[in-house]
């Protein structure tokens, strides 16, 4: 809080605007003013005063309306409303949704500046009381959310993902499928400043592109066949909070010129409108390709890349940590015990070795689902190498191909081969096959037609 307390006054009424700048400076206040709604709002983003004055009935936005807004994004600041007769039933109704206090007009001017003062006093023990919250949901973190893990490399990420969970700079988290890009993400949710409001996220690479457009950016009402009511984007439901956008590098052309909006003037336009809505997010995206290389073929958009670069991050893959398997097995064991109402089994000394040997082309999304089915599987309480999956103990199969520039017919049999084992010892299923080959299902289907591999 500052020393003389910074005051938002918003009203149509210029004479009253006037007498009450006067009237607050003077009792120690210090004032800005606009005449509209929206103005406010906006004067409101730039500034972050300390309280809001603001008239409950105005031209295009009303004072419920500039309310809403501000404690879409701020609910600890205090926001009073003053109120002729005609809508006082608004005002109270206000003060359920949000506001601090309401005043009748006309009013003395003594009871003005004690409830602005009280509502200070309020505003203040409500951000102590965020600050608090945000402090131990930090430490809980620190102690109970923090990703699993004591290799150097790491190590080295969640170090910088600590000392940047507090900023709201756009972070890019870069590394193989599987490695715990939404766990990352969340993590640096937990530790910021954000942790109150939501976490929300989207896989890019599952959606076609109008049905993603509609999830980012929400829709209107009858925009295109099935749109029989609004809908609020993910960006605006995230608003306050952090969205994390996963396998953005799957983003479609046009849909990348949209989000490339949203970063510059940090507002969306539904699908539909042509009204922008403010957002206030903190955007962390992630993917397993190399953006760079797909600026130079034309597939992503360089400027878009230094918009989500701002904070980059490299996620180590799991066959380079092997000192973490076991820490990570034993987590799950726990994990899948707990979720059956069991107590944790144990692996067999042979078991725990083939865990080490194996190469993990699915990272630790793999080994979860390999301890997952080896918990189900298993009746008795030791967990022996028969209850793995049969290509724990085969000898391993060239690595996976992912996108060459030119073809090579060689190297093109292996990976044929690869993915049609994969696919075998899953039944056919390709999200875990996806998941086990370190790609997103949509570079699979791809694969799969390329090889004629659909029978």
């Amino acid at each position: 809080m500052r020393e003389r307390p910074l005051l938002l006054l918003i009203d149509d009424e210029l004479g009253l605007v006037e007498s009450l700048t006067v009237l607050l400076e003077d009792q120690g206040f210090e004032v800005v003013s606009e005449l509209t709604g929206a103005d406010g709002v906006s004067r409101f983003k730039e500034l972050s005063p300390d309280i809001v004055l603001t008239d409950v009935r105005m031209p295009k936005m009303s004072g419920i309306e500039v309310l809403e807004e501000i404690r879409r994004t701020t609910p600890e600041v205090p926001v009073v409303l003053m109120t002729a007769q005609a809508s006082l039933q608004s005002a109270i109704q206000a003060v359920n949704i949000g506001a601090t206090h309401y005043v009748q007009k006309p009013f003395k001017n003594e009871e003005l500046v004690a409830i602005l003062r009280r509502s200070l006093d309020w505003g203040r023990l409500k951000q102590e009381n965020a600050g608090l919250k945000r402090e131990l949901k930090k430490h809980q973190a620190l102690n109970v959310g923090r990703p699993i893990g004591v290799s150097p490399a790491f190590e080295a990420s969640l170090k910088l993902a600590e000392n940047v969970a507090d900023s709201d700079s756009t972070i890019l988290l870069a590394g193989e499928s599987g490695t715990g890009k939404e766990v990352f993400a969340r993590y640096i949710h937990d530790l910021s400043g954000r942790s109150t409001r939501r976490f929300l996220s989207l896989n890019c690479g599952a959606l076609p592109e109008g049905l993603l457009e509609s999830e980012l950016f929400g829709h209107t009402k009858g925009s295109f066949t099935g749109a029989v009511k609004d809908k609020e984007g993910l960006f605006v439901a995230a608003s306050g909070g952090t969205f994390f956008m996963d396998e953005v590098g799957e983003l479609y052309p046009s849909t990348q010129v949209k989000l490339l909006r949203v970063l510059q003037q940090r507002e969306v336009i539904p699908v539909g409108s042509t009204e922008p809505i403010p957002v206030d997010v903190r955007l962390i995206a992630a993917t397993n390709r190399e953006l760079e290389r797909d600026i130079e073929e034309g597939r992503f958009r360089r400027d878009l890349y230094y918009r989500l670069n701002v904070i980059s991050m490299v996620l180590p893959n799991l066959r380079d940590r092997k000192e973490d398997v076991p820490l990570l097995a034993e987590h799950f064991l726990r994990r899948h015990a707990a979720r059956l109402g069991e107590e944790p089994k144990k692996l067999s000394s042979r078991a725990q070795a083939v865990l080490q040997e194996y190469h993990w082309p699915g990272n630790v999304r793999e080994l979860e689902n390999v301890i997952e089915r080896a918990v189900v599987l298993t009746p008795g309480s030791a967990i022996k190498v028969e209850a793995f999956p049969d290509r724990l103990t085969e000898s391993p199969p060239e690595p996976l191909i992912q996108d060459r520039a030119t073809p090579n017919p060689p190297l093109d049999t292996i990976e044929r081969a690869y993915i049609e084992h994969v696919l075998r010892a899953e039944g056919g299923n390709k999200t875990r096959a996806a998941e086990i080959l370190g790609i997103d299902p949509s570079t699979l289907y791809r694969k799969i037609k390329r090889y004629d591999l659909d029978a």
